[in-house]
């Protein structure tokens, strides 16, 4: 399960070089990712995967490599025009797309995102991959903007879709994947233009589902290993950033990147602790009336919400580093100091002098920023070796929830 973060999504791909190069020597196997579901960012990191599916020792290496290829000025280009076009749609003026650019909307000109996106990823790869048995299916979640529904586009193994949610708010729907869904799901809301997926404009599907956990579930999931985009601050964190915003109140930019936190961060804690709830529950019935306990309990259930509960394991990797911060230190510095013209301004001015850059976090689409994220995701997955090794044994016992 692969959440958003906009370009702190470079660290799902150093977690994803250590399931793929490190990892397989201790186990003396490669790990299999039978299912792949990603929101936002992850969306990206996820057709990538499954596109190269078919090639997994390599496939880790090859995605660090693009992702350090970044360079800002060739992803978010802001020249006078782009600046022209955004005071337009603050004063909710129409304003054309910006030129090469997929969709409508958004203060950043997002067209070398995009053409990153389109190239780098072999689309046509990814349904050979499921036919081939490379993997069983892969799910990219979006928001319909006009409703505010919650859309899982799915391509799964032999098509169609298995029993879904009857939650009026989400819908699901099996597509043929391709660069359009996932650059709806990672469309920022306000920052980067909403993308039409048949005929209907798309967004940021981290607004409602961040941690795709439910698809994950729904696609048959009995272990789901979640790699999320937040660090935990320890007390003396939490202590020195207060004594440093209660100084003077903080900038509009620095609050928007605390939104974007709450959007698009937290749900993970909550979607893993009702997760763990419903495990405890399960668990709980099992051990005071039997085996026969889940049985009943689904006879009931089935045919109110569609499909049954079960034992889920589950294992999270998160950043021991604040990216924030990572993100303020990398604006502070010479790299991004000597980016010109407007993007690099424009991209200084949001970092301001907090020892906190959140919402710069989410665009610096920077080699050196994400080779950095990579290197921390790599670091963090092997200081959980243990538990990714127990994670992957094979096993026959019954495990964990719906």
């Amino acid at each position: 399960m692969l959440s958003g973060g906009g370009a702190r999504g470079a660290y799902e791909v150093g977690v994803l070089r250590y399931l793929r190069e490190e990892l397989p020597r201790r186990l003396g196997y490669a790990p299999r990712l039978d299912i792949v579901c990603g929101t936002s960012v992850g969306a990206i990191n996820a057709a990538y995967i499954a596109a190269t599916a078919d090639d997994p020792q390599a496939q880790a290496a090859r995605l660090a490599a693009h992702w350090r290829s970044l360079s800002l000025p060739s992803v978010l280009q802001f020249g006078a025009g782009d600046l022209l076009r955004a005071g337009q749609l603050l004063i909710g003026r129409a304003a054309a797309p910006a030129p090469g650019q997929i969709g409508d909307g958004g203060l950043l000109n997002t067209a070398g995102l995009q053409r990153f996106v389109v190239r780098r990823v072999p689309w046509r790869a990814i349904a050979g991959n499921l036919a081939a048995g490379h993997l069983e299916a892969l799910s990219v979640s979006c928001t319909h903007v006009t409703s505010g529904r919650t859309v899982v586009f799915v391509e799964r193994r032999g098509g169609g879709l298995p029993p879904w949610s009857r939650d009026p708010f989400v819908r699901a729907q099996a597509a043929t994947i391709g660069p359009h869904h996932v650059l709806a799901s990672a469309a920022i809301p306000v920052l980067f233009p909403a993308v039409p997926v048949d005929g209907a404009f798309h967004c940021d599907g981290g607004l409602r589902q961040n941690t795709p956990l439910s698809p994950a579930l729904r696609l048959g999931a009995d272990r789901v290993l979640v790699i999320s985009l937040r660090h935990l601050p320890t007390e003396r964190e939490e202590a020195a950033a207060s004594v440093e915003h209660e100084r003077s109140y903080p900038n509009p930019w620095f609050l928007f990147g605390k939104a974007l936190n709450a959007l698009l961060l937290d749900h993970t804690d909550y979607d893993l602790d009702r997760l763990h709830r419903m495990n405890a529950m399960v668990d709980g019935g099992i051990r005071a009336f039997g085996e026969r306990f889940l049985d009943e309990l689904n006879r009931v259930l089935v045919p109110l919400r569609g499909q049954g509960v079960r034992l889920i394991r589950d294992l999270r990797i998160r950043p021991s580093q604040d990216i924030g911060v990572i993100a303020a230190t990398h604006a502070h510095g010479r790299r991004l100091q000597s980016t010109g013209g407007l993007t690099g301004r424009a991209l200084r001015y949001l970092a301001g002098e907090s020892r906190e850059a959140d919402l710069l976090s989410y665009l610096l689409f920077d080699g050196a920023y994400a080779a950095d994220l990579i290197d921390l995701g790599l670091a963090d997955a092997r200081a959980r070796e243990e538990e990714l090794m127990e994670f992957f044994q094979p096993t026959t016992e019954l495990e964990a929830v719906s």
